[in-house]
């Protein structure tokens, strides 16, 4: 059985952290090639030198050699960026805190097991072998928890930052055409995308080696300590998600009730007070918290892989390269987004708007064609022709052609759900347009029919999901399931930069607005947004799927790792968590909303106060106090992420502690069917209201412009419907994923200590 690889081990070692240096390399060179692009006055005149007269005639035209502009640019960046910089190093401080803490309790939670002891212990699934101490694996788990706390932290920081350097320089680029600005935007996004992932990737190699020179031969200690890895990754995006969701809508909310609805005044205006909190916000939520988010989902399907593996024949015959498998597929994955990537930037260039959005899907397309090649050829080279696969105790025989369907299926669902969100948030198709010509009868018909469209936006998603759980399972057990999510992440670089490349351009055109620019380059920008929104719903219904499979990978390993062998809806103690866990998906999104209600409220008040007592502001005479909107956001946002955190990191704990496992299994399969049906109805909803209002502000149909110019009635039912979509879209939706497989990780890293003392309640009965 134990066929060897055609990859040998040594290779192997060397593969790896050689693909994520070339990722890093790779972001690196973007970033510089972004940097060319300068914010201060020397560049306009060194283009004379080679386009002759030709060039200073449309420089003249489009005001490129307006130095005031480029200051202005310059000024406001600075302003977005130290906002977006202060508010992150504020919400570290609270949050490392608590990593301090829960790195505390993991460490007696599972050191407790065993009483503390620094003896042997016989291994889980092999009672004749003994393995490391149970306290090993509770001081190594809660050294991979730091590591990937920290790795967490680390993706959303340098997200934030290249978003922040980038998009003033978008917007000058945009005066050159949509094309340049594009490039700019999207090499930024794909900057954060390969960092991410090479970042990800790299970290947990090492972390791999570093445990087992502890370890040694027991795999299966090594691999279950790794899994604190997945917890510190998405433990982080949790706070990142929901305080950078809270911030950026509170000030989103506030800006757009008073600025577009009671003072007609256009968005981004800067005589808005609330206008540089708002952009700050798309940094800190839109990217920061997405980039945490991304790198959570990653770091689990790996250990959930990995766990799986660990007690295959993989890991019991000690086979390196194929116990690296899931490794290797992200490997893989680098360098296929790297020449995707290319398609973008360097093989073709954009010249009118129509071709942005087309550009962006053929990101998907070909990443995902070319993976499927890459995933062949790693399955082929690094997978024994047969292996077995632990299977609820049972060891199931699997070829490696099975599980590089598995990789596969998983792959195409991604893109099959990408395309699906495209169609239903995209104002080129009909359901968003259908959306926007209800505004002509008011807000409630238009959120009716933007209800309407969140719900049926779930069908063949949540088929697609189904089939490739169906699939995967059927071939490789839940190591199949695991494997068909990181299908889904192994493109990671090219969608977070796609989806970077939304909240970049839509500050571009913020900058534009505030810095005076003229229509035409606010134009462009918009056409960057609209595309760039579609994208960012694209994003979220990936990290969505991918969660799905992700938490249920986990619920496999923590059913294995808990040593139960079925989980019986019929019994009360499962049925019971199945309820309670289809509920929690509600309480967590009624939380968050809440939260951006209240926050929007004191940011609405604080705005129209500026309105009413500053003289001269709506002349622009004077000018806003925009610090004091900024701190009302960051305020509410750190306040109020604490709650709907506790709840997610402290339900298992307690469910564990005092109902036991059979419970615990049940809640987590009740959130995970819940909260996955909410997370998409909620991010389309939110996203193809937000586009309706763009189309009908852009007037590009004849259709459109029968609904009216900014300002008319249908428009202001238009922007009623975006404001009560933004929570929805930015806050409730995309934490909900987060939800879905924190839980379910946690479960696992805790699971020895839910099956040695867990169950408090019935054992008193």
């Amino acid at each position: 059985m134990g066929a060897a690889t055609l990859l040998p081990d040594l290779a192997t070692e060397i593969l790896i952290p050689a693909c994520a240096v070339v990722g890093i390399a790779f972001s690196l060179i973007q970033w510089f090639l972004v940097s060319q692009v300068k914010l201060s006055h020397d560049s306009s005149r060194n283009n004379n030198k080679n386009g002759g007269m030709a060039d200073s005639l449309i420089e003249e035209e489009e005001g490129i050699n307006d130095h005031s502009v480029v200051t202005k640019c310059a000024e406001i960046q600075n302003a977005i960026s130290e906002g977006a910089t202060s508010f992150l190093f504020t919400e570290y401080q609270y949050v490392g805190i608590f990593m301090v803490a829960f790195a505390v309790l993991i460490f007696l939670f599972l050191g407790s097991v065993k009483g503390f002891s620094t003896s042997s212990q016989e291994c889980t699934y092999d009672k004749t072998k003994r393995c490391k101490p149970a306290l090993a694996t509770a001081i190594f788990s809660t050294v991979s928890f730091l590591l990937g706390a920290v790795t967490s932290i680390v993706s959303g920081f340098l997200g934030m930052k290249i978003a922040t350097y980038a998009n003033a320089r978008t917007t000058l680029e945009a005066r050159k055409g949509v094309g340049k600005a594009f490039i700019v935007a999207f090499r930024s996004g794909a900057v954060m995308g390969f960092l991410l992932a090479a970042n990800g990737l790299l970290v947990l190699f090492i972390t791999i080696n570093l445990f087992h020179l502890y370890y040694g031969e027991d795999w299966g200690g090594l691999f279950e300590s790794i899994t604190g890895y997945g917890l510190g990754g998405s433990s982080m995006a949790l706070f990142g998600r929901v305080g950078g969701g809270i911030y950026t809508k509170a000030a989103d909310v506030g800006a757009d009730l008073v600025g577009k609805v009671e003072r007609n005044i256009p968005e981004d205006d800067p005589r808005n007070p609330a206008v540089i909190a708002d952009n700050v916000g798309d940094n800190v939520g839109d990217i920061a918290g997405m980039g945490s988010d991304l790198f959570g989902s990653y770091a689990e399907s790996s250990c959930a892989a990995l766990v799986v593996a660990s007690i295959s024949s993989f890991g019991i015959n000690h086979e390196m390269t194929a116990m690296l498998y899931p490794l290797l597929v992200s490997s893989i994955g680098i360098l296929v987004c790297l020449i995707t990537t290319l398609f973008a930037t360097d093989f073709f260039e954009i010249k009118a708007v129509k071709e942005i959005e087309p550009a962006l899907k053929n990101q998907l397309i070909i990443s995902t064609v070319l993976m499927t090649v890459g995933v062949a050829i790693i399955s082929w080279v690094a997978l024994p022709s047969t292996f077995t696969i632990f299977d609820f105790g049972t060891q199931k025989v699997v070829k490696n052609w099975q599980l590089f369907l598995c990789v596969a299926v998983g792959l195409w669902a991604g893109l099959i759900i990408g395309f699906v969100t495209e169609y239903y948030t995209s104002n080129a198709y009909s359901p968003v347009q259908d959306v926007a010509d209800s505004c002509r009868t008011g807000a409630a018909t238009n959120v009716i029919f933007g209800l309407a469209l969140g719900y049926k936006s779930v069908i063949i998603p949540i088929f697609a999901i189904a089939i490739s759980i169906f699939v995967s399972f059927s071939f490789a057990a839940m190591y199949g399931i695991a494997m068909a999510a990181l299908g889904m992440l192994s493109t990671i670089a090219t969608g977070s930069a796609i989806d970077a490349y939304g909240p970049i351009s839509d500050n571009a055109g913020g900058i534009a607005e505030m810095a005076g620019m003229s229509h035409r380059i606010r134009e462009r920008t918009d056409a960057l947004d609209a595309a760039g929104n579609t994208t960012a719903a694209i994003g979220k219904g990936f990290a969505i799927g991918s969660a799905a499979l992700v938490s249920l990978a986990l619920f496999g390993a923590f059913v294995s790792r808990a040593s139960i062998s079925t989980v019986d809806v019929l019994t009360p103690k499962v049925f019971i968590g199945l309820l309670v866990g289809a509920m929690l998906p509600y309480w967590f999104s009624a939380m968050t909303m809440k939260s951006v209600g209240s926050a929007a409220l004191k940011m609405v008040e604080e705005v129209r106060r500026q309105f009413n007592t500053i003289p001269g502001l709506m002349e622009g005479h004077a000018k806003p106090d925009y610090a004091t909107c900024v701190k009302i956001s960051t305020d509410a946002s750190i306040k109020e992420m604490i709650p709907p955190g506790a709840l997610v990191m402290l339900t298992p704990l307690i469910v564990g502690t005092f109902f036991g496992v059979e419970t615990l299994s049940g809640v987590l399969a009740g959130s995970l069917v819940s909260g996955v049906q909410i997370a998409i109805s909620a991010s389309n909803t939110g996203g193809a209201w937000d586009n309706a209002k763009k189309y009908i502000e852009a007037g590009a149909s004849d259709h459109a412009r029968t609904l009216g110019p900014k300002g008319s009635d249908a428009h202001k039912a238009a922007v009623i419907g975006d404001t009560v979509g933004d929570p929805l879209k930015d806050t409730s939706g995309p934490s909900l994923n987060i939800l879905i497989k924190l839980m379910a990780v946690e479960s696992l890293v805790f699971a020895p200590f839910f099956a040695t003392h867990g169950g408090l309640l019935f054992k008193i009965f």
